[in-house]
């Protein structure tokens, strides 16, 4: 069978080339046709605004699903998962186009990294020409990539609960921020939770970001016992768990109107807090629905215009006592942080008061 020609896709005037353009991404689902790589090329040309306005100036990681999404496939998380069909890159690919920018990133770890960093819709539109679904940005500019200015609010429905329970948590949300004199911007994550961005002024670093985040996290458990903080999966429950760690450094959440590798290709959404309450299924929000709202206007249009002061959220973590949580298993060991290890299977006398490890062994 002869090879389909490339085809190109108009990006904000730059004609991207986009190899394999009839391959299948998406198979066709009982309320969704088939999705082409074309598509998918063609979806973020048209979404270009919303798009850039998540994406611009930040140092992003690419989601690649080159050979499309099926059931049973899987996405590497880390070295174990070679045989993985999906992968995350955080370096720039090879071929990469000339109008394609990047900025370096620390990690963790100290090593850095140069990172695309998007500029014009070309760039996203070529992303696709590589396989890539999702955006993974980080919450930073290329100007000073150690000073966050998003707060991010992700809401992760637990085994037991809904979106519609994630729904809730997000009102629950948006009430505190306001009586704390900010505003919250939130989006469907594209499968059943639920995200709510907050554009702060980047005078603080990730672990501030993060205290803020726990902060919100504690009011809104108090307020609600659908909502936890707790980090081991075992202690969670059927509640809403509101990730802490999404904000630290080199931790990301898909991007406003990235695709998800999901049936029937699911975007996720910006909305306005009205729209949330209203929706029933994510579902409904997907390539094929999406661009029809986005010409009609984009709910996070105004999400630049003001940057809020975190100080409110710090004081909250303060009063709350200022006690750390959990960090996730890559990460060195943070000053005050309790014990690594699953609360069932923790021996009290084998840990000491600064949570380091002084049993057999040690």
């Amino acid at each position: 069978m002869p090879k389909t020609p490339a085809a190109e896709v108009d990006a904000g005037g730059r004609a991207v080339r986009v190899s394999s353009p009839d391959r299948v991404i998406y198979e066709a689902t009982d309320r969704t046709p088939e999705v082409t790589k074309l598509m998918v090329a063609e979806y973020f040309a048209s979404v270009d605004d919303g798009l850039m306005r998540a994406l611009r100036d930040r140092p992003t990681a690419l989601e690649r699903w080159t050979s499309g999404v099926r059931e049973g496939m899987r996405l590497a998380t880390g070295p174990q998962d070679k045989d993985a069909d999906a992968f995350y890159q955080k370096r720039v690919p090879k071929g990469a186009p000339d109008y394609l920018e990047t900025v370096q990133i620390t990690f963790p770890s100290g090593r850095t990294a140069d990172e695309i960093c998007p500029t014009e819709i070309a760039v996203p539109v070529w992303c696709a020409h590589m396989g890539t679904l999702t955006f993974h940005p980080w919450p930073v500019r290329r100007a000073d990539v150690d000073r966050p200015d998003e707060l991010r609010i992700d809401l992760d429905p637990q085994p037991g609960t809904t979106f519609a329970d994630a729904v809730r948590v997000a009102g629950l949300a948006d009430e505190l921020l306001r009586e704390l004199g900010l505003v919250g911007y939130p989006k469907t994550s594209g499968n059943r939770g639920v995200h709510v961005y907050v554009r702060i002024e980047p005078e603080w670093e990730f672990t501030d970001v993060r205290h803020a985040a726990i902060g919100l996290g504690r009011e809104l458990a108090r307020r609600d016992d659908g909502v936890t903080v707790e980090w081991w999966k075992e202690e969670r429950g059927e509640r809403i768990f509101v990730d802490f760690n999404q904000n630290n450094r080199d931790r990301t959440i898909a991007s406003a109107y990235s695709l998800r590798p999901q049936p029937g290709a699911p975007v996720s959404t910006p909305l306005t807090w009205a729209e949330l309450a209203d929706l029933k299924d994510p579902r409904e929000l997907n390539l094929f629905t999406v661009p029809d709202r986005v010409a009609d206007g984009d709910p996070w249009a105004d999400i630049d215009d003001t940057a809020y002061s975190l100080q409110p959220l710090l004081d909250l973590w303060e009063e709350q006592g200022a006690v750390e949580l959990s960090f996730p298993p890559d990460y060195p060991k943070m000053p005050g942080e309790p014990p690594r290890v699953q609360p069932s299977k923790k021996v009290a006398e084998h840990w000491d008061a600064d949570g380091t490890f002084v049993g057999p062994g040690s």
